[in-house]
Order: C-alpha cells, then structure tokens, then sequence
C-alpha cells in the first residue's frame, strides 16, 4: 500500500469519527468500536487469506455480521461482544466489558462497510499501528482534562527510552501503562538494533519482551489493540487489567518506564454513627512498602523498587517536588533510593 493509500485511509476513519461526533457519539466511543469491529475483521482476514486457524468461535465471526443491517446488525453485534467478553487471552482483553455505543443500526453499517471495503492484512504492521496511534492521539486531544495520564507525550517517552537505552534479551514493564506509548517506544528503539536480524531474538522480543497493567478497563483494551496491531504478543494479552499496586507480585523487571497516575487514592465515603459522612482514605499495606501514604506516585515508586530486577534502569516520570516535602513519605522514599539504589538523576 503507498502512502497516498495510507493517508486516504487514515483520512476517511477520522472523517467519519467527524460526523459522528456531531451525532453526539465521543472520539473514545468511535475508537472503542473500531477496535471491535477491526479486531473481528482481521481475524476473518488472518484465516482467509494467510491460512491460519481463527481465534473466534465461529457464530461471533465477522463473516456473520458484515453482510447484516438493521436490527438484526445490531443484535448480532450487541450479542458478539457480550460472547467475546468472556474469551481468554488477548480476545477477553480486548473485548472486556464490552458494550455496543452504536445503537443506531445506520451508523454501525456505515463502520462496519468502511472496514469491510479495506483488506487490513495486506497493510503493513507499522501503518496500521500509525493509523491506531492517530486515532489515540485525536482521542487524547479531544479529552484534554485527564487524557494525559493515559497518554504522556511522544518526545518525553523518546527521550526516556534513549535514556534507559533497553537491550533486545531484556524484559520492559510498565505498571500504568496506559495505551502502550512506553512499550511501543521501546521496542521501536529495540527493533533497531542488530541483534533484532537473527529471527529468534526477533521472536523474543516481540513475544516475551513487554507486559504491562493498568486499572482502566477501556484503557486496557486501546493498550491490547496497540500492541496488537504493532506486532506484539503471542496471543496471550502483554497487558494486565487490574490495580498493580494491589498486591506485591512475584514477577521481577529488567527495564521499567512508566508515568504513574498523579494525585492520591481514591478515598471512599464513610458513613459514619451520626449519619455524617467521613472521607476515609484508602492506603495500600504491602510488607515490601516501607512508608505508608495514599499518594499514588510514592506508591507507585516503592511498587517500582519492588519489581525491579537487580541491576536494572528504572525511568519514572514524578510530579516536581513529590520526594521534598520535609517529614513525609516521599523525604523516606528519596532517602531509601540514594542509600540502597544506584540513584542517577532526579
């Protein structure tokens, strides 16, 4: 496909993301349901035209739903997401807890028949990754308030892959990973190097190279899409849904970039004997944090300390001043990182 094809697709997806929008349907919901109907077209694609077993139970394929409209669309549709929600592996990380937003019947026509006219496969991983990331960073743009903790900036994540400098053979996390920036960052800078010729290390490291969490289900899914679409993974899902401050995990690190959520836990309403209501704040008690704080950057960086492999880079992006505020949790957590870490810079 050149790139006045690529560039006329990416074009057409976000016109329509246009006229939807003024029909009162966000740029998040249209991506959400892209990635939906996408996903069920490639699969189709994978198995017809590459001959490789589909990952679908054949009444949710796409062949069952693309030549269907009206009503019958979507209940098909309704009732493909609702069955794929409970699929394992990266199938039940894309599609959980998924809803259709396109309940009017013409609108999920109109995407499903834009989708059906392209063959996904024959475009090359990279420029549908781009398309994908686009979409992401049109999303991003439109929700400013709050869009930036699942999407940091492109140059910043550069600089601190350039920085950390991963190694094809080392593994990357991200425990808020948001929709991938950090990962595709580094395998971006990892597929680069030599040793990504010899085709076992290319299978590394497209397959156990990267994982990553986050607590947003939604988020979740864009973060599984991504990867996906990249080339990442193993039909296993890289990312985790879940809180990953939850509880401390076995798993140990080679290279962590990440952008933690800012702010602290999220309290919970109590009511209290005298019918007043008390905001009690929820904190994390693992054995392995040191301080106990609800501020969600200082557990996330003594998650961070945790997790790390021995001997492993770290680069974490934390709010100015969060390790200075005398008597605090974070005067404890720089303390701890210039005495037992090989502390760089802050």
């Amino acid at each position: 496909m050149d790139t006045h094809d690529y560039t006329s697709l990416v074009t057409k997806v976000w016109n329509y993301a246009h006229v939807l929008r003024d029909q009162g349907i966000s740029y998040g919901d249209y991506v959400e349901q892209i990635t939906f109907l996408l996903f069920l077209k490639m699969d189709l694609e994978r198995s017809e035209l590459l001959g490789e077993p589909s990952a679908i139970p054949a009444k949710w394929r796409w062949d069952k739903l693309g030549p269907l409209s009206g009503d019958d669309l979507e209940l098909q549709y309704r009732h493909t997401l609702e069955a794929l929600a409970k699929e394992k592996g990266l199938i039940g990380t894309i599609f959980r807890k998924a809803q259709n937003k396109l309940t009017d019947p013409a609108k999920l026509k109109r995407i499903v028949s834009l989708i059906d006219a392209e063959t996904w496969i024959g475009i090359g991983v990279d420029v549908k990754g781009a398309i994908y990331e686009g979409l992401l960073e049109r999303n991003a743009a439109e929700i400013k308030s709050g869009a930036g903790q699942y999407f940091t900036p492109r140059p910043l994540i550069q600089a601190m892959v350039t920085v950390v400098g991963p190694r094809i053979g080392e593994t990357v996390h991200d425990p808020a990973c948001g929709t991938g920036g950090f990962l595709l960052s580094a395998y971006e800078y990892m597929k680069a190097q030599p040793a990504a010729k010899d085709r076992a290390q290319q299978r590394r490291l497209r397959e156990h190279t990267f994982s990553g969490v986050d607590i947003v289900d939604e988020v979740v899914r864009l973060c599984g899409m991504n990867l996906y679409l990249h080339g990442i993974g193993n039909g296993e899902s890289p990312i985790v849904s879940g809180d990953a401050l939850g509880s401390m995990p076995a798993e140990r690190y080679q290279v962590i970039l990440t952008n933690p959520p800012l702010g602290n836990e999220s309290s919970y309403p109590e009511i209290g004997e005298d019918g007043e209501v008390d905001t009690e704040q929820e904190h994390y008690e693992r054995e392995d944090f040191k301080f106990t704080t609800s501020n969600k950057q200082l557990n996330f960086m003594q998650h961070i300390m945790t997790v790390m492999d021995t001997g492993g880079p770290a680069a974490v992006v934390l709010p100015d001043n969060v390790l200075f505020e005398a008597g605090s949790a974070g005067e404890g957590i720089r303390r701890r990182l210039l005495e037992q870490f090989d502390f760089h810079t802050l």
